[in-house]
């Protein structure tokens, strides 16, 4: 059975257009009226998922056609379209932007784009705006399906009066959003201030006043009837895959979740579940021990805003080196890597003690130092682990890399991430996507690179 949904794809001619604020409001507007809202988001990213979640209630996962593969993203669409009212999908950068982009999801997938163009210094130009992002391409890979624009930032009912004329087709105007700070999520370094930073209520504030604003356009009027008329999609049932062979069973990984560590994708905690591993949750900040286990994944996070609090966890210090000395795998990324040197230098220069597993330290810059997507195959008896690298930070250390990963095709940028080694570390700028290798994963978690099912601790004990 192929079910139906009403579904849209958020882009913009750029980023920093205001789509996963539109995504956030409009998944928020239409919980409220009671709709069931399955929200995703193309390309990497830990921390837009984090306000659609809020907004939505419902978990959110990743889509894209390189990282995750297309295959597990039409798994992930008919099952949404199987429970859901609605279903959508923010992008990434640009409509265009990058290989495979989000226009080419939308291709493959069949997924109607809204694009959301920051409108506020321009007025007649919306209309080439949108026709070349609806047309760019089209002759040799296919007409984009489109739903319209919502233009954001506009100065007042004339201004949104001659932006609406620009248009190919009146029909496709869905509204336009004010200047307004509702239309505003809080950011950081690396993007938004995750949405549990800021507590319950004051999230929730956020989202509301986005959702009220929205709800005063065209699209934030629409019935249900006119999203089914205009946006429904059939999502086709994916082929059956075989589950991977459970080459962690009996093993128990221990990983580190709370505002230093929260890069974690809700896919990669599937993929180790299926990989047969028992997945267990500690918190350093909150003054955790670490749990008894057989392997331990520190995710990447925020180390730097909370350097003080880690410095001062002597004994999680203490009890990450037995684990080490025993012979026990440590996957560190990004964050978590960070939190293994010797020693952490914040952007004001103050130098914090951190975990002392890797030789050296990180300081971090005023500038982003990695960005991109990523392979790297810890084993040549395994398929290469996709993911991708977004770290303002630089590592200093007497290590030389067991390995540097691989700039996916067609990435801006060829250079790769060191991944370090030491003992039973591994620990890499490079945020892997666990399900892109099942194979790959379970070597690293159990330091079997002959990927042959090994006793857990508690049997060689």
């Amino acid at each position: 059975m192929n079910p139906r949904c009403p579904a849209l794809l958020v882009s913009a001619p750029a980023s920093g257009q205001g789509k996963t604020t539109v995504v956030a409001a409009l998944a928020r507007l239409l919980t409220r009226r009671g709709a069931r809202v399955q929200v995703f988001k193309c390309g990497p990213d830990f921390l837009d998922p984090f306000w659609h979640q809020r907004a939505s209630g419902q978990p959110v996962h990743n889509l894209d056609l390189w990282l995750t593969g297309e295959a597990d993203a039409r798994a992930r669409l008919h099952a949404a379209a199987s429970a859901a009212d609605v279903i959508l999908v923010e992008g990434v950068m640009g409509l265009h932007d990058g290989t495979p982009s989000s226009a080419d999801l939308a291709r493959v997938l069949g997924l109607p784009v809204l694009a959301v163009v920051q409108a506020g210094a321009m007025a007649q130009t919306l209309g080439a705006i949108a026709h070349g992002l609806r047309y760019y391409k089209s002759e040799s890979d296919g007409a984009l399906p489109w739903a319209g624009v919502l233009a954001n930032g506009v100065a007042g009912a004339g201004h949104a009066a001659l932006l609406r004329a620009s248009l190919d087709d009146p029909a496709h105007w869905l509204g336009a959003l004010p200047r307004s700070e509702a239309m505003q999520l809080p950011e950081r370094h690396l993007g938004l201030v995750a949405a549990h930073e800021l507590g319950e209520a004051a999230a929730l504030a956020r989202l509301d006043a986005a959702a009220d604003a929205l709800a005063a356009t065209p699209l934030g009027e629409m019935d249900w009837a006119d999203w089914r008329a205009r946006w429904s999609v059939a999502f086709e049932a994916p082929p059956a895959v075989a589950p991977p062979a459970p080459l962690l069973a009996g093993r128990t990984v221990a990983v580190a979740r709370d505002a230093a560590f929260a890069f974690v994708y809700a896919a990669n905690l599937e993929c180790l579940r299926a990989l047969g591993a028992r997945v267990v949750f500690f918190s350093p900040l909150a003054g955790d021990a670490l749990p008894a286990c057989d392997a331990v994944w520190l995710p990447g996070g925020y180390p730097e805003l909370h350097a003080p609090v880690l410095a001062a966890r002597t004994e999680l210090r203490a009890q990450l080196h037995a684990h080490a000395q025993a012979g026990r795998p440590v996957w560190a990324e990004c964050g978590g890597m960070m939190g293994l040197f010797d020693e952490l230098i914040t952007r004001e220069g103050t130098a914090h003690p951190m975990w002392g597993l890797l030789p050296g330290r990180v300081r971090m810059q005023d500038r982003l130092m990695g960005l991109g997507l990523q392979s790297w195959a810890p084993t040549e008896a395994a398929p290469a682990l996709r993911g991708h690298s977004f770290h303002f930070s630089a590592c200093q250390t007497s290590l030389a890399p067991l390995a540097c990963t691989t700039a996916a095709p067609g990435s801006a940028r060829t250079q790769g991430e060191a991944v370090y080694a030491k003992g039973a570390v591994r620990a890499s700028y490079f945020h892997a996507w666990f399900a892109s290798s099942p194979s790959a994963t379970a070597a690293l978690f159990s330091n079997d690179f002959g990927l042959q099912p090994a006793p857990s601790r508690r049997e060689q004990l």
